[in-house]
């Protein structure tokens, strides 16, 4: 018998250490090629850079994994109870392993397999932070027993508020959102701190599925899930049986976080995005949580896209009907495949189809099913008949007007860019690069190289004052013939309208367009001098040197020739656009500042003192401020009696000028009031004429004056500032002479005092001087 026990225990005994020899031999096999966890201590997941408006809203952000990180301090009991009672309620007392959770899951199995049900695990949190950050997702198990390895192994590494913390700001929870932050803002549109257990548990709940449990797809699954976590919630003590009826029955309600300003500013975005990108690299910017300061104003940002678009519209109405967008056989699953067609929620268009033809109307099916009409008076832009411009089956864009009455929408096949800055410090506080960024990312404000035409005159005009000239300077306007080289033809340059106006004034010559003139004035202050000057504004890069060049044949953008044109109202100085204020990193740190001015003596101003802060800027003095006023002056005039009076019906005090290029290919508008400088392009990607009549003053102005109408009040419009060595006289515009009487066709104009300016005008023989030198100058 004693032997019988002894052989008993032998066998026991051998049993014992030969398991525990094989269990040393797996761990030791397994654990030879694990990776290393020791990272986690200090590790920070993938955080996105965030962009925000120049009133602090949040505009973008750029991520590879939306996530906001959050750490354990700031995570509230709510959230932490929720996914505790959902995943791993035992966290806080097991070693890593949860030994009853393992032999719970094992019964369970048991029954789950002859019933051939989904099969339950038994992963610790501690498991599933091994799994996500170390593990592949391979389900075997060689994975398996790494897992609980590197498991048993980060317990005894890091704290159990530090995995925890990893976890909730690690794990995916569906639409695109990373940790327990970002997805209550994505389901819920509110942080955290504010949600209640109802709500924390449906995010507790979409670990295990966040596809299959995903409220926006399938609320009902959604909701028996979460009561699933409610019910945990209650049998773990957490909440009572009061609370938790409430809770269950309380219907799930989301929001959506609103992203239509989104939308308005992709083109802005974009051009910063890559900018940053150029600056720190893509891990940095992708992946390290910079916060990135602009100076987008999001009310400005709305009415300049609107605008833009409104204009564009316009125009290509005035073009007809090209068509329908294809035409679709079968009427019944008609919406498939339509998602390359969809614009921009903020056009607020449809994708219709075609259904029914009748005499006096078309009858309509939306994308999103609903029907509705076209009557004949919302297509009457076409210029045709209704059968003439439908067939059964076609799709269309349509847009509500009301109830089920739509409008017939068309795609411009023309583009453009609208950019408004602040022209004393060059913030860009709206941009927009076309009419749908969906349709096309190529940005017209920032990236097309276009020629400005008689948009670039000004800057002719203006190093023509600084070299002597005067507003009253008269030029001869006639026929012109130029050599332009050996190896080029001679240039015979035109006015708008083949006409010619004999001598006028400097200033007639810009308020009218007139290139003959500009022409003139440009061969006699040189060309390199014009050049230089072009390139000192940063308008052109290495034009060629032709005489061409002063009419705006070479080719810029629109963001530097609006920035240019600041310099006219901030008294000649040279800005460049910023379209970056700040940029931050995850800690605070400020890694890139945009701020060039300094505040003198800021510190000892008291916030009761009657003293203004002294703000020193070091932008460079592109010429004078006389210079700047007398232009101000002149491209009011343009607006008042020249091609831009179309904005005279505004009463705003209002600068600007037209630009149309050859066979009006590129149309402009520049223009500035004294708080903002705002440009406009439209033009073709493929550059083609717009259209015999398709001026500047006809495509462009029109956005820029929809622009101001919704964007300026008259209070924000003051009168343009008058710079100290400025000299006012009544003259006549015609001749630039000293007007002997104030009358409707006189003007207030303005000299520099440096420049002696004579009552009687010296006695000349007008015709003699004209002949030689083109020029008459009244000093």
């Amino acid at each position: 018998m004693n032997k019988i026990i002894r052989n008993i225990v032998i066998l026991l005994s051998s049993l014992v250490l030969l398991t525990g020899i094989l269990i040393i031999s797996i761990l030791w096999v397994f654990s030879s090629n694990l990776p290393d966890y020791k990272f986690l201590k200090s590790y920070k997941p993938p955080v996105s850079s965030k962009v925000y408006s120049g009133e602090g809203e949040l505009v973008n952000d750029f991520s590879t994994e939306r996530r906001i990180f959050v750490p354990y301090k700031a995570i509230p009991i709510k959230v932490i109870n929720a996914f505790l009672s959902a995943e791993d309620k035992n966290f806080f007392t097991h070693p890593g392993v949860d030994a009853r959770g393992v032999l719970r899951a094992t019964i369970n199995n048991i029954s789950n397999i002859v019933a051939s049900r989904r099969l339950e695990g038994a992963s610790t949190i501690t498991q599933q932070v091994a799994k996500n950050f170390l593990l592949t997702n391979e389900v075997s198990l060689n994975r398996k027993l790494k897992e609980v390895i590197l498991a048993f192994r980060i317990e005894r590494a890091l704290s159990k508020e530090r995995i925890l913390e990893l976890y909730l700001n690690q794990i995916y929870l569906g639409e695109g959102s990373y940790g327990v932050a970002s997805a209550s803002l994505e389901y819920f549109d509110k942080p955290i701190s504010e949600l209640n257990y109802d709500e924390t548990s449906l995010l507790a709940a979409l670990p295990k599925a966040p596809s299959r449990y995903n409220p926006y797809k399938n609320i009902e699954l959604a909701k028996f899930r979460r009561n699933l976590v409610l019910q945990n919630l209650f049998e773990n003590s957490h909440i009572n049986k009061k609370s938790y009826e409430k809770f269950i029955n309380n219907e799930i309600l989301l929001k959506k976080r609103k992203k239509i300003f989104l939308e308005d500013t992709r083109y802005y975005v974009e051009d910063i995005r890559k900018n940053v990108i150029d600056k720190f690299g893509y891990e940095k910017v992708y992946k390290q949580g910079l916060n990135i300061n602009t100076p987008i104003n999001l009310n400005l940002q709305k009415i300049a896209t609107q605008s833009l678009r409104n204009g564009l519209i316009r125009y290509d109405k005035r073009k007809g009907w090209r068509g329908s967008i294809l035409n679709k056989k079968n009427l019944n699953n008609w919406s498939d495949n339509l998602e390359k067609f969809k614009l921009e929620r903020s056009i607020n268009w449809k994708l219709a189809i075609v259904k029914k033809i009748k005499k006096f109307s078309v009858e309509i099916e939306t994308d999103n099913k609903l029907k509705g009409f076209i009557k004949y008076e919302n297509i009457s832009w076409t210029k045709k008949e209704l059968n003439e411009l439908f067939k059964l089956g076609d799709i269309i864009y349509v847009e509500n007007i009301d109830e089920n009455n739509y409008a017939l929408r068309q795609l411009p096949e023309v583009n453009g860019g609208i950019v408004v800055m602040d022209p004393f410090t060059g913030r860009v506080v709206a941009l927009s690069g076309g009419f749908s960024f969906k349709k096309s990312e190529f940005n017209r404000a920032s990236q097309a190289s276009r020629q400005p035409g008689s948009a670039f005159k000004p800057f002719v005009y203006a190093l023509a004052l600084e070299n002597g000239y005067t507003p009253s300077t008269l030029i001869l306007d006639a026929p012109l013939v130029l050599e332009q080289g050996s190896d080029l033809k001679m240039w015979k340059p035109e006015n708008y309208g083949k006409k010619f106006y004999g001598p006028s004034t400097l200033r007639m010559g810009l308020e009218k367009s007139r290139n003959l003139m500009t022409v003139r004035i440009a061969k006699d202050l040189g060309l390199k001098k014009l050049v230089n000057f072009s390139k000192q504004l940063g308008i052109y890069d290495n034009p060629s040197e032709l005489l061409s060049i002063s009419l705006g044949s070479a080719e810029t953008t629109l963001l530097k020739l609006t920035s240019a044109y600041c310099s006219f109202v901030n008294g000649g100085k040279l800005i460049k656009p910023i379209m970056i204020d700040r940029i931050q990193d995850s800690e605070g740190n400020t890694i890139f500042n945009n701020e060039k001015r300094k505040c003198i003596n800021c510190d000892q101003i008291s916030s009761l003192s009657n003293k203004y802060p002294n703000i020193e800027n070091k932008f460079p003095q592109i010429f004078s401020p006389e210079t700047a006023y007398q232009m101000t002056s002149i491209l009011e005039g343009v607006v008042q009696r020249g091609t831009g009076r179309k904005l005279k019906n505004l009463n705003l005090d209002i600068a600007g000028k037209t630009g149309t290029t050859n066979k009006n290919t590129d149309t402009w508008f520049i223009g500035f009031t004294s708080k903002l400088a705002v440009g406009v392009y439209v033009g073709s990607d493929n550059p083609t004429s717009l259209g015999r009549y398709e001026t500047g003053a006809k495509t462009a102005l029109p956005i820029f004056k929809s622009f101001m109408k919704n964007a300026i009040k008259k209070k924000e419009a003051r009168p343009f500032k008058v710079a100290d060595n400025i000299l006012m006289m009544v003259i006549d515009p015609l001749t630039g002479q000293k007007a002997q009487f104030v009358s409707k066709t006189t003007i207030i104009e303005s000299y520099k005092k440096n420049i002696t300016t004579k009552e009687n005008f010296i006695n000349l023989d007008i015709n003699n001087r004209l002949k030689n030198n083109n020029i008459l100058r009244f000093y």
